[in-house]
């Protein structure tokens, strides 16, 4: 009897676990998708699909912290464009070398995270509301340094970045896949990590217990800002423009993610391993409607859908978790 309840207990387990689900929606849509067009499944739209989650992607992996802990950014779309556009001014300006405009760059996203991370952690305004209001700040600045125009040439310093390695990938997609196994690396081996669980699940117990909440979440505000900056540069560095457009609706992609992928919005729980499976089931999702024939748009809908049926499923797991 004890080892039916124990095994009743383990299949439940594994059932609740939001990366179990999210795979297996992502198997049953890629056999769907393939029946229609087989070449969903080749190399080429495998890398292809790589390709297109890296820039959303390495910035979902901060997301995914900074929401374990309880907090939330909306900026990170308009902070890789600011970024990106502060690097490409600076690479064109007299005395200023392409490494010395990256650094600037991604300083300009660590000082962004900062700001939000004091405001929201010790002015205690709401992070939806700093971030949101971020947003529009640095939209604004972004238009303001560009004045809508693209800027280019850019060095071919800056642009070689860009380039494919050996490997056939670009450096956006390394990039990437360095973050997204540093970033699970940090959340399930180290102490910082779990501070970042503990945090977001009960801050007031986190407290007692010494783990000091407050400059947890800073940390995860700069350090989400820092890689949007990252993925911003690195798209200029693709492809050799600086754009004012950079970035935009990032920032609803990164959220929905990492939702997907079972990062609860109570703080406390998920990984990167879910988040990472989330943004594929988007890309999925979308390149198999279109391999289908649908209309573009239906993408979207897609996309909201998996959203809403991904909350619910977490709202669903807290409610049997404790029953």
């Amino acid at each position: 009897m004890n080892d039916i309840k124990l095994i009743h207990r383990r299949l439940r387990s594994l059932l609740l676990t939001p990366e179990l689900g999210v795979a297996s929606a992502i198997l049953i849509l890629t056999a769907i998708f393939a029946t229609i067009e087989p070449a969903l499944i080749s190399p080429r739209s495998l890398a292809t699909q790589l390709r297109a989650v890296a820039f959303v992607g390495m910035i979902a992996v901060g997301e995914t912290m900074l929401m374990i802990a309880g907090e939330l950014d909306l900026s990170v779309g308009s902070v890789a464009g600011l970024c990106a556009i502060v690097t490409a001014r600076l690479t064109l300006q007299p005395g200023w070398t392409p490494s010395a405009a990256v650094t600037c760059g991604v300083l300009t996203g660590v000082g962004v995270g900062l700001v939000n991370g004091l405001l929201a952690v010790k002015a205690r305004i709401p992070a939806f509301i700093v971030t949101l209001g971020m947003l529009y700040m640095a939209r604004g600045a972004n238009y303001l340094i560009s004045s809508g125009y693209p800027i280019y040439p850019l060095p071919r310093a800056l642009t070689s970045i860009g380039k494919a390695t050996p490997l056939g990938l670009s450096w956006g997609v390394l990039v990437f896949l360095a973050v997204a196994t540093l970033g699970r690396f940090t959340l399930v081996r180290t102490t910082f990590g779990r501070a970042v669980h503990a945090t977001g699940g009960n801050a007031e117990a986190a407290r007692i217990a010494g783990i000091p909440v407050d400059f947890v979440k800073i940390c995860c505000f700069v350090l989400t800002s820092a890689l949007a900056a990252i993925a911003g540069i690195l798209l200029t560095a693709q492809l050799g423009v600086g754009l004012s457009e950079f970035g935009v609706g990032w920032e609803l992609e990164v959220v929905a993610a990492v939702v997907i992928g079972g990062v609860s919005l109570f703080g406390g729980v998920g990984g990167v391993s879910g988040t990472v499976l989330g943004l594929f089931l988007m890309q999925i999702a979308r390149n198999g409607l279109v391999f289908s024939g649908a209309n573009t748009h239906w993408q979207t809908v897609a996309v909201g859908a998996i959203m809403i049926a991904a909350v619910g499923l977490d709202i669903i797991r807290r409610r049997t978790k404790y029953e």
